[in-house]
């Protein structure tokens, strides 16, 4: 399976912002059929991370979220180059079922 983690700095860290990216998100999901995860930096609330895991069709994925991130203008709400970072990972998640020690 495929793993997306992008990330970004944001001009506000507000609500407005935020409704726009998580309107995003969800208008991916029913293009995609993956929810996305949005997380914002501990020490630097203005860097954001869109988390998309366990992505079956990556071409598919790729071009609903080029087409969504464009209808919604993601770009405006972006600092500096307006530069979204996008790296994908290949892998298993770890099953949670899976006891990670052995206790007495």
């Amino acid at each position: 399976m495929n793993h997306y983690y992008i990330y970004y700095r944001v001009k506000d860290d507000d609500a407005e912002t935020e409704t726009q990216i998580r309107a995003m998100q969800t208008r991916l999901a029913c293009r995609s059929g993956v929810t996305g995860h949005l997380l914002k930096r501990r020490d630097d609330p203005s860097t954001w991370m869109e988390i998309y895991e366990n992505v079956a069709d990556s071409n598919n994925f790729e071009h609903q979220l080029t087409r969504t991130v464009s209808e919604f203008d993601v770009d405006m709400f972006l600092t500096g180059d307006g530069r979204r970072v996008i790296e994908c990972f290949v892998g298993d998640v770890a099953a949670s079922s899976i006891p990670l020690c052995k206790t007495n």
